[in-house]
């Protein structure tokens, strides 16, 4: 059995998948890579077969109808023979502490195994402005596995994305999410909603994931955030409902799903509020209503006994006010 199965979604990617690729090569036979070609218009499906055929016991290819990225990661985790499961998108790359990397995940197995292996991601911009690190060692013990109550408070800029971690394959099967098709930003939900099964943790304090941000229709490019709000709202949607709050025992972790829901909410209503529509304003209320429909307590909580009560405000007034906190967390973070 292999160490670690990286799942890689591609569509259209001729022009940069290699890159992404080679960084993973390293790994050598404690690696799988499963090139999952997503319904490719372009070159992508015979690069990959091109890398199958060089690596035979590395690389699988598997060409599907085009489903979306999250599709993509269902097809990697039916595939994956690894012990653990990471999902690398095909215009980034990993760090040359990927080796590291792998003894620290092979120490770990051997120790009986974590839920959840966590490292630091790093933006890399297209223009070179506003690169940096999202560090987790303010909130996660370093060098040894641990459990929820061990970990502290996050930052408001800190979250457990789909490049920070690398879950247990068998967690996630056992929790049998099912990331939907043609859904932009449901890496989100990917990642909350196998929360559920963590216990045990370890996290490596290393720029091991780079996010590549700059990308002429890349989904995180802010006209594109805007346009497909939508999805935004499905994705939020989605993590609020795959776990009750309630039924959360660990306080550590219930304050962590809290911090990670507060910051979701946030986007969906900042990407709808900014497109300073009638439509889009109903499309966020439709939302809350699902959402409390399923919760009507913890709906309530976040929208109106947080600061997201600030940027619910109606009117050109509350429009004017979500402009600015967007225009101030982006020279704070430049996620986009």
């Amino acid at each position: 059995m292999k160490l670690l199965t990286v799942t890689i979604p591609c569509y259209n990617s001729q022009d940069y998948m290699e890159k992404c690729i080679d960084s993973i090569l390293p790994g050598g036979d404690r690696v799988e890579i499963i090139i999952i070609d997503d319904g490719s218009k372009d070159n992508t499906g015979a690069i990959a077969d091109k890398y199958a055929a060089r690596y035979p016991d590395i690389i699988r290819v598997v060409h599907q109808p085009n489903g979306g990225h999250g599709e993509g990661i269902n097809q990697g985790l039916r595939h994956a023979t690894g012990k653990y499961f990471k999902t690398v998108d095909s215009d980034d790359w990993l760090s040359e502490d990927f080796p590291r990397f792998l003894d620290l995940l092979e120490d770990c197995d051997r120790k009986g195994g974590v839920d959840l292996f966590v490292t630091n991601y790093h933006y890399d911009h297209a223009d070179g402005k506003g690169d940096r690190s999202i560090n987790f060692s303010n909130a996660l013990p370093e060098g040894r596995i641990f459990l929820w109550h061990e970990t502290r408070p996050f930052f408001v800029d800190q979250i457990l994305m789909i490049h920070s971690c690398t879950f247990r394959t068998e967690m996630l099967r056992q929790n049998g999410l099912e990331m939907p098709k043609h859904t932009f930003y449901e890496d989100n939900y990917m990642v909350y909603g196998n929360l559920k099964g963590v216990t045990r943790m370890y996290y490596m304090n290393a720029d091991l994931y780079r996010y590549f941000i700059g990308r002429e229709g890349q989904s995180v490019q802010e006209d594109v955030m805007k346009r497909r709000y939508t999805h935004q709202l499905t994705a939020t949607e989605l993590c609020f409902r795959a776990i009750r709050l309630d039924e959360v025992r660990e306080k550590r972790k219930l304050a962590y799903l809290k911090h990670e829901l507060f910051i979701m909410f946030g986007i969906s209503i900042l990407y709808a509020r900014l497109n300073r529509t009638q439509e889009a304003d109903a499309n966020l209320e439709a939302m809350w209503d699902r959402c409390r429909a399923f919760d009507a307590k913890w709906t309530d909580y976040f929208r109106y006994r947080t600061l997201l009560r600030f940027v619910c405000v109606p009117g050109k007034g509350g429009s004017a006010f979500v402009e600015f906190i967007y225009r101030f967390a982006h020279l704070v973070v430049r996620f986009n």
